[in-house]
């Protein structure tokens, strides 16, 4: 799968059963559907986070095409107080993160350090 916004071959690192896409030169993550909420651990602040998607009004931002479908992903703000923009295949897909965001969703929607699959992803991709 190539990178929706270098187009560059991503790789595929896999933990605890799900597959994280990763571009080396960009630094972002593909995420397919479901699996962002395999990555949190089942908590009130998951539940708050994963609700507070909302598609985000005209944001200057380029569009990139889905990796699975081709199609324009469209925008959406992810929190209620401190809002994340990322994007979302509009057909389910899945998510892409540039860098930091999904580090910035992680801190939102987990709130246990000891989660060895949110500790590993700390180490591997922003500490």
């Amino acid at each position: 799968m190539n990178c929706p916004h270098c187009k560059e071959p991503m790789i595929i690192l896999e933990l605890n059963e799900v597959e994280i896409d990763y571009c080396h030169d960009c630094s972002g993550i593909w995420l397919d559907a479901g699996e962002l909420e395999l990555l949190l651990e089942n908590s009130e602040e998951k539940e708050k986070m994963m609700s507070s998607f909302k598609l985000a009004e005209k944001t200057g931002e380029k569009k990139y095409k889905c990796p699975r479908c081709r199609k324009k992903m469209e925008k959406v703000n992810v929190g209620d107080e401190k809002q994340i923009l990322i994007d979302r295949c509009k057909y389910g897909h899945g998510l892409w993160f540039d860098k930091g965001e999904l580090p910035a969703i992680i801190e939102m929607g987990a709130r246990d350090e000891d989660n060895k699959v949110i500790r590993l992803l700390k180490e591997m991709f922003w500490e």
